[in-house]
Formats: structure tokens, C-alpha cells, sequence
């Protein structure tokens, strides 16, 4: 899967969880959960709906990899199923 693509399906979950959110203004190094803010269980539907759609686990000891955009794309890059 290439990164637009990515990027997208990451937005459209985020938008799930918070229909609010404006995927054009959001920056990718800025706090993702403070930009946007979400709680910890909207935080957790998020990451709940981005396994649904990509099949990515992210064990819970990752989350605070998660911070920015940039760097929970970058994550799922890397463990997307082939």
C-alpha cells in the first residue's frame, strides 16, 4: 500500500472516531491525540478501527510510538500484511 493511500485510510478511520476533524489541518508532527483531541477510549476506538481496516495489531507497549501522523503512518508502513 503506498503512503497516500495509507494516509487516507488512516484519515477516514480518524473521521470515524471524530467526524469534526479536518484532515487538511492536520499536521504531521504535532501530537496527533492532542490535535485533534481524543480521549483514551476514543483513542482506543481509533486504533481498534484502523486494525479492522488495515489488519494491523499495535500492542498496547507501542502506543507511545504513536504520537504524530507522521509517526503512526510510518508504523503501519511497516507492518502492514503483505
Amino acid at each position: 500500500m503506498d503512503e497516500s493511500t495509507l494516509r487516507r485510510q488512516v484519515l477516514e478511520a480518524l473521521q470515524g472516531i471524530a467526524p469534526e476533524v479536518e484532515p487538511a489541518t492536520l499536521r504531521g508532527d504535532r501530537p496527533l491525540r492532542d490535535e485533534v483531541d481524543l480521549d483514551s477510549m476514543d483513542w482506543l476506538r481509533f486504533l481498534g478501527a484502523l486494525h479492522q481496516r488495515l489488519g494491523v495489531d499495535i500492542p498496547e507497549a507501542d502506543y507511545q510510538k504513536l504520537t504524530t501522523l507522521d509517526a503512526l503512518i510510518a508504523y503501519l508502513r511497516q507492518r502492514i500484511p503483505a
